[in-house]
């Protein structure tokens, strides 16, 4: 008897190990490559290989990052950096170019603001009654503003 893991790392590793290895590496390199300004602002999404036509090159390989349209327009003109320092991380440079992609957004909804509604005559009167006995005027102030929140929900 033989580990299932052993047989499925005999069966995936000739297609997947080049291609899930080199984004691992990336992904796990990810600050040091984009740096500190970038790192949080876009994410490695996916390795792109092409074999020139007719010609007997190694494949070009281009790495896809997902950002916003206005963070992808600063980070085109860095590009050439990127590309630098994964050729300096690595060792070599086997990613040869950089396409930026849109972040794709699953949920569209808009949140609104919950609306208060103005409290009532009889409604003051009672948050007033309930915190006069507060003697610091800036937690009385703070209590009511919170009171002000809670019945305005409601």
């Amino acid at each position: 008897m033989r580990q299932l893991s052993e047989a499925t790392m005999r069966v995936t590793s000739k297609n997947f190990s080049r291609k899930f290895v080199s984004l691992g590496r990336i992904v796990k390199s990810w600050d040091d490559i984009m740096g500190a300004k970038f790192a949080s602002k876009a994410v490695p999404r996916r390795i792109q290989y092409r074999k020139p036509i007719g010609q007997k090159d190694s494949p070009q390989a281009i790495l896809e990052i997902e950002t916003s349209q206005a963070d992808a327009t600063l980070l085109h003109y860095q590009s050439d950096l990127i590309l630098e320092r994964m050729e300096r991380l690595f060792g070599e440079r086997w990613i040869t170019g950089v396409k930026f992609v849109p972040i794709i957004k699953k949920n569209h909804e808009v949140k609104r603001e919950n609306v208060r509604k103005p409290l009532t005559a009889t409604q003051k009167n009672h948050l007033s009654e309930m915190l006069c006995e507060v003697d610091d005027p800036v937690m009385q102030e703070k209590l009511q503003a919170l009171g002000q929140g809670i019945l305005g929900r409601e």
